[in-house]
């Protein structure tokens, strides 16, 4: 686990950041959660087991505040030596003391609050800026090359709004329906569009019929990925 203390302030940088990969799981009326926010487990044992096979290659874990606490996650890869580190962000840096994160041995924990530069997280290296200036942190200081975000969406819709998304791995659940203006999509709630398109294409795709799900990866066009730690075929 990471020592308790903060980081120096993250150089502005829109250009240096790791090659980022997202995953999320969808409902069939492409909602990731229902307007109560319903924890993970909706989907089966093999959206689980991919998830965590996602993580495998990862330097860097990176999560919001809300999924963190929803989910009670801890950020780790089972059964793998080196764990990436665990990234956490918050707009005003309130945590949960026992939270399972701050308890469970793994990688270090690295925390961006976005405001409240005087905030007192329980533990963890603590960065305060913006988005694009933490990610160029990791890649410059703390040597991530990789770095996979699970959520929720409105980090998601923030990574997509800087043009950080270079995989997009998706669940879509068509045995889900969670209906409802306030329920949360991959890309936060309803609301405006991205200024303007962003373009993947379709590298993966795999119907579970039997169970009523597809696991489906998309690549952003003209961008070419690094090479893996460790090759996954998924």
């Amino acid at each position: 686990m990471g020592a308790c203390g903060s980081a120096a302030p993250a150089a502005e940088s829109g250009v240096i950041r790791p090659w980022i990969s997202t995953n999320l799981a969808v409902s069939i009326d492409g909602k990731i959660s229902s307007i109560a926010h319903q924890p993970s487990g909706w989907t089966t044992r093999e959206d689980h087991a991919r998830l965590l096979e996602l993580r495998r290659g990862a330097d860097a874990l990176l999560v919001g505040r809300g999924t963190l606490e929803a989910d009670r996650m801890t950020m780790k890869i089972p059964g793998q030596e080196h764990q990436p580190l665990r990234c956490v962000v918050s707009r005003r840096g309130v945590f949960d003391a026992a939270h399972p994160l701050f308890h469970s041995p793994g990688g270090e924990i690295h925390l961006l609050v976005a405001e409240n530069p005087g905030c007192d997280p329980p533990c963890g290296t603590v960065h305060h800026g913006t988005l694009a200036a933490c990610l160029a942190t990791l890649a410059e200081q703390h040597g991530v090359k990789r770095l996979h975000c699970e959520g929720g969406g409105g980090l998601i819709r923030a990574l997509a709004e800087l043009d950080a998304i270079d995989e997009f791995h998706l669940t879509l659940a068509g045995h889900t329906l969670f209906a409802g203006h306030g329920a949360p999509t991959a890309t936060g709630l309803p609301g405006g569009f991205l200024p303007n398109s962003r373009e993947f294409e379709m590298t993966h795709f795999d119907p579970r019929p039997e169970s009523g799900e597809c696991f489906l990866s998309y690549l952003r066009r003209e961008r070419r990925a690094p090479a893996r730690r460790d090759v996954v075929d998924q």
